[in-house]
């Protein structure tokens, strides 16, 4: 696929996927949902890990509601059936560590299409918002599922009613996101996280999230059965191997991702 809305780059097993229409605060359309979906699936075949991040002053304002009359016309239920689902799941589903580097604004849809990564980490400057019900909606794209695991029912609720402005260092607070990191300092810190990602066990983060993600549904001796499992499986990897050898010899391991 050929990406017009967003920019793709692939570096030292690092895939960055870069929200590109700064014009309209990277609003999501539909040819920027079915991009970000196809280069989070080439992604997670090509990387060890995959970025999400925006251009210009906003991370993501959500969706692009265009003028007045297509606004009207819009036919939400389709829309997020067809489009939004499968972008969420292309995020949640990708095989390898994502992180979610929100530079500045991320509102309604964009809020959530952020908190669908599995590490979330946004500039001091940068804001969430749960803008749905100030045009007459709830919120979607996964806020109703992410926010009330991520920071409870209460604060949940209260961020869906009242459409408030949640900054960066209140979500790093209530457990919405990873971390809040000073803007200056913001980029590298991204880039430091990503790359330590990179160079991880990533056979390991692989199961670390499908037992993370399974946890929601099992009762205690379910969980305790699938860490059995997983670490099984875990333990016939070259990194494991890697990582007792590096361990002995006094050593930083060298991890090939298998």
């Amino acid at each position: 696929m050929i990406y017009d809305t967003i920019e793709y780059a692939l570096q030292d097993d690092i895939a960055t996927v870069r929200l590109a229409r700064p014009d309209v605060m990277n609003a999501l359309n539909t040819q920027m949902r079915a991009e970000i979906t196809d280069a989070m699936k080439r992604g997670g075949r090509e990387a060890r890990v995959v970025v999400l991040t925006g251009t210009g002053r906003a991370f993501c304002s959500g969706q692009d509601l265009g003028d007045r009359a297509n606004a009207a016309n819009l036919d939400l239920e389709r829309t997020l059936r067809d489009e939004y689902v499968p972008m969420l799941r292309a995020i949640y589903d990708c095989p390898v560590p994502t992180i979610s580097a929100v530079n500045g604004a991320a509102a309604g849809a964009g809020a959530n299409l952020a908190l669908a990564a599995d590490v979330v980490i946004a500039a001091e400057s940068a804001f969430f918002v749960q803008a749905f019900t100030r045009i007459g909606l709830i919120p979607d794209a996964g806020g109703t599922w992410f926010l009330p695991r991520q920071i409870g029912m209460a604060k949940a609720m209260g961020a869906a009613l009242f459409a408030d402005k949640i900054t960066a260092q209140q979500a790093s607070d209530w457990g919405m996101i990873w971390e809040c990191v000073a803007d200056e300092a913001f980029d590298a810190h991204w880039r430091a996280g990503a790359a330590h990602l990179a160079k991880g066990p990533t056979a390991a983060f692989v199961r670390v999230k499908q037992a993370m993600q399974a946890s929601f549904d099992n009762d205690l001796d379910g969980q305790l059965a699938l860490e059995a499992q997983l670490q099984g499986q875990c333990g016939q990897t070259r990194d494991f191997k890697e990582g007792v050898v590096a361990f002995m010899e006094k050593r930083p391991p060298v991890y090939e991702g298998r």
